[in-house]
């Protein structure tokens, strides 16, 4: 039973919780927790001073609120216990009649940048996950709108936010509290920015966490034309049927479909942003397996649920290119998400099978679940066709990536210098990490070596290297001079490594692309 109060003072609910005369307030008995069901909330940030442990410095909004308050705002950080810590959140009940609820986060040391050592911007993934832990917060207190502090990074409160705040849901009966977030104060472009990148990496969580029967192939690509219609004046979408896919010869992407009872697409997309139509165009080619059972070569039926976001690659390259239509960026982008499942049944392809792909070359397929490597092999050999500027690759590839790295960071390989910079750069930015792998023609010659093909779509060695022999199995499809391959198996899911992305699906690296397109424009 719940009732409405007027004036209450809640006591033993944690340090730091104020008396509240607000008349937005429900109190319950059943859980004794303050509910706010008012529809403004706010979260407000402090820094760990300096050479002063336990004190803390509150940022610009934060001192501007505090001085409508005649300071009672930090009367109360004092007087609540210990100080914020990073990432962390207090609550205070009824300091403004605005605001019933407020949120202050720990930022952490205001002084903290670029770390050299774990390769991210400190003070931005901070302010990200204390962003985060603060609209969560009010979240659980259903609270459905929130102003942020922009914290001195309003892109990072902004991806903070909405990142933190999303949660795939659209299948259960009880849902959680739908929160709006806003930049408190001034307007910042960075705000909008932030998130417009953030609710692009939410795309490709939704899509990645879609249950295989509602994602199919052809859905995913519905649902990407649905996505870009508001960009029709820029934007191509063309869904290529079974039939173009055979015309083209891409032998090795039908050897994978044809086991399913869904037929394939191939999904072509082109944003053209640059007012220079003649600009090469930077090509992005997303895995698009929406279910990989493993084929013939079936997979433990431990764990096989996850398997419904084996078009990660497909979701973070599509996603990036809707979100680089919403930024407007002046660059040209064709994406290639060949979109298939890999199932078992009479007419699937059998291990020891041999199939030949758009360029020509034979492939002894010995395992018939490294097939993403398969489909990627006719989509880089089409993507050359546009005479790109620079092709990557994005793929949940293989295990051995997430045994190599974990969730850090995104595996890279590439034949590329300059590439790597810029995503390495990029990624820095994002805090979405990126670490370069190696290339060496040790591993092209696992591959190469096989009894009855040009190549074995596994390594000599199947165990040992996998995400490298797997990388140098598509760079046998490369002729460009810039070309990059992520595998990121190893970041499509989180647990509880990213604090600002709930558990499930983590739509990683869509940010890292969006960012790493937007550099080129300072590249030419």
């Amino acid at each position: 039973m719940t009732r409405r109060v007027t004036s209450v003072t809640f006591r033993g609910l944690g340090a730091g919780i104020s008396s509240c005369q607000d008349p937005w307030v429900y109190i319950s008995h059943v859980s004794s927790r303050c509910v706010c069901v008012s529809l403004q909330g706010l979260v407000l940030g402090v820094f760990e001073k300096e050479g002063e442990e336990g004190s803390l410095h509150l940022t610009e909004a934060a001192a501007g609120f505090d001085q409508t308050l005649s300071g009672k705002l930090s009367e109360l950080l004092k007087i609540s216990g210990p100080a914020i810590k990073k990432g962390k959140s207090r609550i205070f009940y009824g300091l403004h009649e605005d605001f019933p609820c407020v949120a202050v986060v720990g930022l952490g040391k205001n002084s903290v940048g670029v770390c050299g050592a774990e390769n991210w911007d400190t003070s931005k993934e901070n302010i990200r996950q204390a962003v985060s832990a603060g609209c969560r917060s009010l979240q659980d207190l259903e609270v459905n709108h929130v102003e942020v502090d922009g914290c001195g990074d309003a892109q990072s409160a902004a991806e903070g936010a909405v990142l933190g705040l999303f949660q795939y849901d659209q299948l259960k009966s009880k849902k959680k509290t739908k929160v709006t977030a806003q930049l408190h104060g001034s307007a910042d472009p960075g705000w909008e920015k932030g998130v417009l990148y953030a609710e692009g990496q939410n795309l490709a969580r939704m899509l990645m966490e879609a249950p295989a029967n509602h994602i199919t192939p052809t859905a995913f690509a519905n649902t990407i034309e649905e996505k870009l219609a508001p960009h029709a004046e820029r934007v191509t979408v063309n869904k290529r049927s079974q039939a173009w896919i055979e015309e083209q010869q891409m032998g090795a992407f039908v050897s994978v479909s044809k086991g399913s009872e869904e037929p394939p697409v191939f999904l072509e997309l082109h944003y053209n942003g640059s007012p220079d139509s003649k600009q090469a165009p930077l090509v992005l080619v997303g895995k698009g397996i929406t279910f990989d059972s493993g084929g013939i070569s079936l997979k433990p039926s431990s764990s096989m649920d996850a398997m419904r976001a084996d078009m990660g690659g497909a979701a973070t390259v599509c996603a990036s290119i809707v979100t680089a239509a919403a930024l407007k960026l002046p660059v040209n982008i064709i994406g290639l998400a060949p979109l298939c499942e890999n199932m078992p049944s009479g007419k699937a392809t059998k291990p020891g099978d041999v199939v030949t792909a758009k360029n020509g070359k034979t492939i002894q397929v010995d395992n018939t679940d490294a097939e993403g490597r398969l489909i990627l092999a006719d989509a880089l050999c089409y993507g050359h066709v546009f005479n790109p500027r620079a092709i990557v690759n994005v793929a949940t590839l293989t295990g051995a990536m997430d045994v190599a790295l974990g969730s850090a960071a995104t595996g890279v390989f590439t034949n590329s210098d300059w590439l790597w910079e810029q995503l390495h750069k990029a990624s820095v930015v994002t805090g979405d990490r990126v670490w370069r792998m190696p290339l060496f023609q040790h591993y092209t010659r696992q591959v190469t070596d096989s009894q009855l093909a040009d190549l074995n779509n596994i390594g000599k060695y199947s165990r040992s290297g996998g995400a490298c022999t797997a990388a140098a199995f598509l760079r046998e499809f490369v002729t460009a001079h810039h070309w990059a391959h992520l595998d990121i198996a190893g970041v499509m899911s989180n647990k509880d490594e990213i604090p600002y992305l709930r558990k499930g699906m983590s739509g990683r690296p869509t940010r890292t692309l969006v960012e790493f397109a937007a550099g080129l424009l300072f590249h030419t």
